[in-house]
């Protein structure tokens, strides 16, 4: 099981990081919460087991028919992006204001129309491209076993870290925009260290 530990850190830190990503996947979460309250909304929580299948098996269908020598640089241009997602969130945190709140969105939600929010958003596309992509490669050379567990661990964590997100604004309207800004600068810096984390594996891969 070597190895299994840095592999599980790494899906479920940039699953954490994902999560609370500003974007139009979270706005739509936080939107149906704020109007609907967090019980109608929890079960959407779970679309991106939805839509990522499709992501999954188109990006991986590309990625395995590239040589060795292309997943390194595809890692290192990983590592870049998950700089400027840092970029972008330390942004998001400078500039977030604590007395917005959001338009409500008309109609009832579901887990499918949550779904479909998410599956057209380039940042699963992009993610899996780049950092998810090569990562579950890398852990299923080395196992069946460290490939299932690198996608349970970064599932759990993203599902347990959007129900989260989903109770603390359908609860506590009050306090979920500071709350939201402190995840943000949190994700800063997990974008941050991992990204410098995949630039350095991608050196050192060049090195050898």
């Amino acid at each position: 099981m070597t190895g299994l530990l840095p592999i599980l850190i790494m899906a479920g830190g940039y699953a954490f990081a994902s999560a609370v990503q500003p974007g139009p996947f979270l706005a739509y979460l936080v939107s149906q919460s704020l109007t609907h309250g967090w019980r109608r909304t929890l079960p959407a929580a779970f679309a991106p087991f939805l839509s990522d299948g499709p992501i999954i098996v188109v990006v991986l269908f590309i990625l395995t028919r590239l040589p060795p020598a292309m997943l390194i640089y595809l890692r290192l241009a990983g590592g870049v992006f998950l700089l400027y997602l840092a970029y972008g969130a330390f942004r998001s945190w400078r500039t977030f204001r604590t007395d917005e709140s959001l338009p409500p969105t008309a109609g009832g939600q579901t887990v499918m129309k949550a779904a479909l929010v998410n599956l057209l958003n380039p940042g699963p596309w992009l993610a899996w491209s780049l950092v998810l992509g090569p990562l579950l490669l890398k852990a299923w050379d080395q196992s069946a076993t460290h490939g299932i567990a690198m996608l349970a661990g970064f599932y759990s964590v993203m599902v347990l870290s959007l129900m989260g997100i989903i109770i603390i604004f359908g609860v506590a309207r009050q306090a979920g925009p500071r709350l939201t800004r402190a995840l943000v600068g949190l994700s800063a810096l997990a974008l941050l260290g991992f990204g410098i984390y995949q630039i350095w594996l991608a050196a050192v891969a060049l090195r050898s």
